[in-house]
């Protein structure tokens, strides 16, 4: 491709015109229809950097990537939404990754959740198996979230080391502790829980399931995310990578799930 046809390909369609549809598009909906809480698997920063910062260290699309997320959010604040959870680093990736790829990785979300706290706007929560890091970052993380404890805005949970089954094991360790401190015999405790009692003691306790689900680069699964809550949410799958996900790719996302016939499991 020319340095023409890349220019062209770059300023066209423009900005501008984008902005106008996505108007359009958030005018016709339905606000009664939109949903509380979005969650969405950030992914392809690696691939992104790949393409786009080719000799560069992959650290380059973890930037993008939080940049992106930043935006997101302020997306989801200009729609309305009650809730956003942001899965930025899982159990699998922090088990899988070198060293190396890991440290600049981790500072990336360490201060991608810091500026979102530093924004005053939006109660911020890390949610995941924090246990898992070391304790200068998993302190770091924490008072960046306890800054925001106090704000009514949005809420915004940033999954840091986070796996589905983590959660329900961390769960189910809760759960059984609280019974113990109380007297319950175990089989007592096998004999009446209830299910409300174990979504008491998930990460996201408080607050409503996802309605909608949303995955970038043309993954079509959940790879853990949120196994107790998504029982009933909607999906949806966009082919770009995470740093060109586009407010009018949220938008259509958004258009998408208002045009659904939601059923929870009838």
């Amino acid at each position: 491709m020319s340095w023409v046809s890349r220019l062209v390909d770059r300023l066209w369609p423009p900005r501008w015109l984008y902005a106008t549809y996505e108007r359009s598009v958030l005018g016709k909906l339905d606000k009664g229809s939109l949903p509380h809480h979005v969650a969405v698997l950030a992914d392809g920063n690696r691939r992104w950097a790949r393409m786009n910062a080719p000799g560069q260290p992959l650290v380059a699309g973890y930037r993008a990537g939080a940049a992106k997320l930043i935006e997101f959010v302020e997306w989801c604040e200009d729609a309305e939404l009650e809730v956003i959870t942001l899965w930025v680093l899982s159990t699998d990736n922090l088990s899988r990754a070198n060293e190396g790829e890991l440290g600049p990785l981790l500072d990336v979300i360490d201060q991608l959740v810091a500026d979102l706290a530093a924004r005053q706007r939006w109660r911020v929560k890390v949610v995941g198996a924090l246990d898992l890091l070391d304790d200068e970052r998993a302190a770091s993380l924490r008072a960046s979230s306890d800054a925001t404890a106090g704000i009514e805005g949005m809420a915004v949970n940033v999954a840091v080391a986070y796996g589905g089954r983590h959660e329900l094991r961390d769960a189910v360790r809760s759960l059984l502790a609280e019974k113990a401190e109380v007297g319950a015999q175990l089989g007592e405790v096998a004999r009446t829980l209830e299910i409300d009692e174990i979504s008491e003691h998930l990460y996201t306790k408080g607050q409503p399931d996802p309605d909608l689900i949303i995955r970038t680069s043309g993954e079509q699964r959940l790879s853990g995310f949120l196994l107790w809550q998504s029982a009933h949410s909607e999906y949806y799958f966009c082919e770009a990578l995470w740093p060109d996900f586009r407010r009018v790719d949220f938008v259509r996302a958004l258009r998408a799930y208002t045009q659904r016939e939601r059923r929870f499991g009838r």
